[in-house]
């Protein structure tokens, strides 16, 4: 496939922190795939929980299935855009590589703990694993990333960090969040394809669950025409292929509608090329009727599935592990790994050995250190 002029070419890529021999045969874009999928980090991602806790179940989601399912997805749509398949991979399989154990309750406690420290921030996080926290080669730290990678896991950032990574690293990859121009192509898609993949799956998982009921899904109206549609043509389907028939069939519409509203925000803005695209307005996009049937539905799984009392309890349960180890650690430094424990940035250190942690190793630890037993 010819890439599209708008698309990053692995040939003019900005290059690596640390100079490498090329490789013969696999471009930048390929390369970085490699890395990410033989890290450490994106191994732990199976034990880190999506929106269940990996104990609740052997088949819901986990961090890991999720990026493999945006992985899929954003390639599927970069190949009819014409956009770079690989970038766009590397990206969607990085993307949660700094996400905390236990999900979002997870991050937003050890943010709480980080508050007087810089704070604490999942996309950062995943920046500071490819970049500092994987140790698998002898002459650098870090996965060294392209640039392209590097921006498009990058997804946010606050201003404060967006100015001291500038400091660090002048025209790097936090400059557009002070320049407000955009990340390439490759990385808006990627970003998108999250929001498609996790819509879906927490429907699925939910119904699963018990927690959602198909009928209370059905009020949504992105996922209702597509089970009305199905039911219509399989009136005798059991509800469990009947659930899995309109959520394939929701997917599909919203990717052919994101193929068919880029397309036309590509034509009517006719970027040249990446850079072009970057100084140009986000260009990957639902059409304005998508977007408003998926965040009806963001909103109803937000009000139903994650802030259902069971979730809440689950959350609120995992927050004090998170709080109660970050306490225990910087209190007793000594129970840290000894990279971390020598480490002269104390409270950084152990934000980022918690947030490196499995579900199940942050609750043994949990356990080890406060006797207490939780989410058991």
């Amino acid at each position: 496939m010819t890439l599209a002029p708008y698309a990053c070419d692995p040939a003019q890529s900005r290059g690596r922190r640390h100079p490498v021999t090329p490789a013969p045969t696999r471009d930048d874009f390929q390369r970085d795939r490699d890395r990410i999928v033989h890290s450490t980090a994106f191994r732990r991602l199976v034990y880190k929980t999506q929106v269940f806790l990996n104990h609740e179940g052997d088949l819901f989601r986990t961090r890991l299935t999720h990026s493999l399912e945006v992985a899929q997805l954003a390639r599927s749509i970069a190949r009819s855009l014409r956009l770079n398949e690989d970038l766009t991979e590397a990206i969607a399989l990085a993307h949660d590589l700094g996400h905390t154990p236990f999900g979002h309750a997870g991050q937003d406690a050890l943010n709480d703990c980080m508050a007087a420290h810089g704070g604490f921030e999942h996309n950062l996080q995943s920046l500071r694993v490819v970049d500092q926290l994987e140790h698998r080669y002898p002459d650098h730290d870090g996965l060294n990333l392209s640039f392209e990678t590097r921006e498009g896991i990058l997804k946010h950032c606050s201003a404060a960090n967006a100015r001291l990574l500038e400091a660090a690293e002048p025209g790097g990859v936090a400059r557009r969040f002070i320049d407000g121009t955009q990340p390439s192509l490759e990385a808006q898609l990627a970003n998108l394809a999250d929001e498609i993949a996790y819509n879906a799956h927490d429907i699925d998982d939910g119904v699963r669950s018990g927690l959602l009921t198909l009928t209370q899904v059905a009020e949504v109206p992105l996922f209702a025409r597509h089970l009305r549609t199905v039911r219509a043509e399989y009136p005798r389907l059991a509800e469990r292929r009947t659930l899995y028939e309109a959520i394939r069939r929701m997917l599909s519409a919203q990717i052919y509608d994101v193929i068919d509203a880029t397309g036309a925000a590509l034509a009517a803005a006719a970027p040249r090329s990446a850079d072009d695209a970057r100084r140009t307005g986000r260009l990957v996009q639902f059409s304005a009727e998508m977007r408003a049937q998926s965040s009806a539905l963001k909103r109803f799984l937000f009000a139903n599935l994650y802030r259902h009392p069971q979730v809440v309890d689950t959350t609120a349960q995992a927050r004090q592990v998170v709080r109660e180890l970050f306490a225990a650690y910087l209190d007793r430094p000594a129970e840290l790994r000894p990279s971390f424990a020598e480490r002269p940035d104390r409270e950084r250190a152990v934000a980022d050995y918690i947030a490196g942690m499995t579900d199940r190793f942050a609750l043994r630890e949990h356990e080890r250190l406060t006797g207490q037993r939780l989410l058991a």
